[in-house]
C-alpha cells in the first residue's frame, strides 16, 4: 500500500501491519528509502473515529470496491 501526497508523489510505502499487544504497528518506508515503524494505540484509533462523519465512513467502505485510475 502506498500513501500519496496531494500531487501524487509517494510519501510512504506500507509493507506490513502487525499487532504489538493492544497496539497496531505500521511498518514501511518513507520517501521510498527511510525505514519507519508507526504505532497506532487504541486511544488514537478512537480519536480517528471521532474525525469520521457518516458520509466519510460510507466513502471509506465504498473505496474498497472502487476501481483505480488506469
Amino acid at each position: 500500500m502506498k500513501l500519496l501526497d496531494g500531487t501524487g508523489a509517494e510519501l510512504m510505502q506500507v509493507g506490513k501491519l502487525e499487532r504489538d499487544g493492544s497496539d497496531l504497528l505500521i511498518k514501511g518506508k518513507i520517501y521510498g528509502s527511510m525505514p519507519m515503524t508507526a504505532r497506532l494505540t487504541p486511544q488514537e484509533a478512537r480519536g480517528l473515529l471521532k474525525l469520521l462523519d457518516a458520509r466519510t465512513a460510507l466513502f471509506l467502505v465504498s473505496l474498497l470496491f472502487r476501481q483505480g485510475k488506469a
